[in-house]
């Protein structure tokens, strides 16, 4: 039984290739996909890095005004 099912499953000869557009298109998607990473990445870490420099900012106004 395992054998027949297997036989199903296994790929036959495709007779393709990958021309210069569809190569150029997967390189284009990678980009794409690296550089909104990147993006988001970035965007993040000014939230946070925005968050803690507040916090920091918001105690020095306090000492400036009470002295």
């Amino acid at each position: 039984m395992f054998i027949t099912l297997s036989v199903l499953f296994v790929p036959g000869k495709a007779w393709a290739y990958l021309d210069p557009g569809t190569g150029s298109m997967i390189l284009q998607g990678l980009i794409a996909g690296l550089m909104g990473a990147l993006f988001t990445i970035k965007i993040y870490w000014a939230r946070i890095k925005n968050f803690f420099s507040r916090s920091k900012s918001g105690k020095e106004d306090d000492l400036k005004r009470d002295g």
